[in-house]
């Protein structure tokens, strides 16, 4: 196995259009354990540390840059009020020392269904640069998981850094594990409200063989909101509308059975968590109303 080690962003492109099957390597908290463990022997690997550009944000008016190797402690000290889907997320990631070193860039190279990082990421509606010797491209979450820790990058590609809008209304995070830390999860499930646009967009982790949207789900909370004029009166979803809106995320889930839970159980417990992350986010986006009442 072969080390390369770029000094700045142009070399290490060089280096993988020279090298298409180097692996990048930054927090190594993926990719470590499975060449600890002979599940993976690159040829080349790529070390991406020495590049100080990918562990740097901007907040911009409308999006959050976030370098590929932004640590989740930082996600979770800095940026909980701009990405509070992903910060929560943060916080599910293993122990300190991993979420001090791991980022979400190797979340999204690594592609498991099972990445923490998932579920924030398309509930909130991020896109990913993608940056090679031929140009730069950003590839929208939804287009990005293609398989089985399969993504959309070409071999020639690194990704550069993670654009996410910033909250325009309350999102939260729940996971399963078969304990309270250190744990990969048997699901997951993220929800953002977006009440400039008037819509909910979720993400669903560790249910399917890529992470994946509840789109059914989405389309019919959306019309069930609108139609009511809840985004306007702020009252209560109905039981009823919760019920459903949690039975169709259950239905969008594609799981297997595996070491860490059923298929069955998978997809019943993304349905509890459809159902409570919704109501949490509405009493959120409610109590938000009140107060901006309150202070008229």
């Amino acid at each position: 196995m072969d080390f390369l080690r770029p000094a700045c962003w142009e070399e290490a492109l060089a280096a993988k259009a020279e090298h298409p099957t180097a692996v990048p390597i930054a927090g190594g908290t993926d990719v470590m354990v499975e060449i600890n463990f002979d599940h993976r022997r690159p040829e080349y690997l790529m070390d991406l540390n020495r590049i100080g550009e990918l562990s740097e944000w901007q907040v911009g008016q409308d999006t959050v840059r976030l370098g590929a190797s932004v640590p989740y402690s930082d996600v979770m000290e800095h940026l909980r009020t701009e990405l509070p889907g992903l910060a929560l997320a943060s916080h599910t990631v293993a122990s300190p020392q991993i979420r001090n070193r791991g980022g979400v860039g190797g979340n999204l190279g690594t592609a498991s269904p099972a990445g923490d990082a998932h579920p924030a990421l398309l509930a909130a509606g991020a896109e990913v640069e993608a940056c090679s010797v031929r140009g730069t491209r950003m590839i929208p979450i939804d287009a990005f998981y293609i398989g089985v820790k399969r993504n959309a990058l070409a071999p020639d590609e690194l990704i550069r850094a993670v654009h996410v809008k910033k909250a325009d209304g309350p999102q939260q995070y729940s996971k399963v594990g078969t304990r309270n830390a250190m744990v990969i999860a048997v699901c997951a499930f993220g929800l953002a409200l977006h009440p400039e646009t008037r819509t909910v967009r979720t993400g669903i982790g560790s249910a399917a063989p890529t992470p994946v949207r509840a789109t059914a789900a989405e389309e019919f909370l959306n019309a069930a909101l609108e139609e009511g004029g809840f985004w306007e009166s702020g009252k209560v979803i109905t039981p009823s509308v919760a019920a459903q809106f949690a039975q169709l995320a259950s239905g969008a889930c594609n799981p297997i059975d595996d070491v860490r839970g059923t298929a069955a159980y998978r997809r019943h417990a993304v349905g509890i968590m459809a159902r409570r992350t919704l109501g949490w986010t509405w009493e959120q986006y409610r109590g938000a109303g009140r107060t901006l009442e309150g202070a008229a």
